[in-house]
């Protein structure tokens, strides 16, 4: 199925933006599930998160039976923009949000899988999004995208950081649905889980249709369009080599030289996106409360 002519990328910053200042809180109850000391603060608030989400997408793609949950039963070609920024809008409340907020926000998107069930075209094996070995699959790509790209191309975690991390976003993969004891909880148990997984990935016309959207949207500003080729290319080139080949995508070397220019690009990348209403509001409050934990 082509994607709808009518669904572009126009006002994917101002969307983005709308989404990201009501994930953050005005008056939060509680520091939340992570809190402003946790590393998930840390890495969610590195200037590289752009390009490990868009990451995350073309892992999270390669699973045939979660993709076809997303093909098969949201919205992505009428409104692409707004399934990203609802995303976008889910991650900022379970990070920065009180207790109460991320398990609301939990809750609803579990009352929405109990819909999502159907059967893959491509491999005929039924899915549901219920299923805690899809949910896990999300999850792992996301973890895995934010290490991978922050180390590549952002402030470079080290291995207890990345230990971590990945502990601490064990919450998130709970609050979907997935029973902790499945959840990985180091760096190298999440590379061990993503290695079982591998032999049931491939590249699905519905993963290569999507994902074609999320590497080139059509109808981009043009100051935006020329940024989101450098993002694009960072998320290429940090993806596994088994998952570019997968995509069948080449990817540059990252270059001292590459490195700068991407870096440059999320910089004017986030200009912009400060420059949209209530983004700077909401990044002085996540700022005082990190502020006010160092104190502490």
């Amino acid at each position: 199925m082509a994607a709808d002519p009518q669904a572009t990328a126009a006002g994917l910053v101002e969307r983005a933006a709308a989404a990201y200042v009501s994930g953050v809180p005005r008056a939060p109850a509680d520091d939340g599930f992570f809190g402003p000391g946790s590393v998930t603060w840390r890495v969610s608030t590195d200037l590289t998160s752009p390009i490990a989400g868009i990451r995350a997408l073309m892992m999270q793609a390669l699973h045939p039976l979660a993709m076809a949950g997303v093909d098969h039963h949201s919205d992505w070609r009428r409104d692409p923009v707004g399934r990203l920024a609802a995303t976008s809008a889910y991650v900022t409340a379970v990070t920065f949000g009180d207790r109460s907020t991320a398990e609301q926000a939990g809750a609803r998107v579990r009352r929405i899988h109990e819909h999502v069930r159907g059967t893959d075209d491509v491999t005929g094996r039924p899915y549901a999004a219920t299923d805690p070995a899809l949910l896990l699959w999300v999850h792992a790509a996301l973890v895995d995208s934010a290490v991978a790209v922050t180390q590549a191309l952002g402030t470079p975690l080290t291995p207890e950081d990345s230990d971590r991390y990945v502990a601490e976003m064990a919450v998130a993969a709970e609050l979907v649905g997935v029973p902790g004891n499945l959840v990985p909880s180091s760096r190298g148990a999440l590379d061990g889980y993503i290695a079982s997984v591998m032999s049931d990935l491939r590249c699905t016309p519905a993963a290569v249709e999507s994902i074609g959207y999320v590497l080139d949207p059509p109808e981009l500003d043009e100051e935006i369009a020329e940024i989101w080729q450098d993002i694009r290319d960072g998320a290429v080139a940090t993806l596994p080599e088994w998952a570019r080949e997968m995509h069948g995508l080449a990817a540059s070397p990252l270059t001292p030289e590459r490195r700068t220019e991407i870096r440059q690009a999320l910089g004017v990348l986030d200009a912009a996106f400060l420059g949209e209403p209530g983004v700077l509001e909401a990044r002085q409050r996540i700022t005082l409360r990190l502020r006010s934990a160092r104190r502490g």
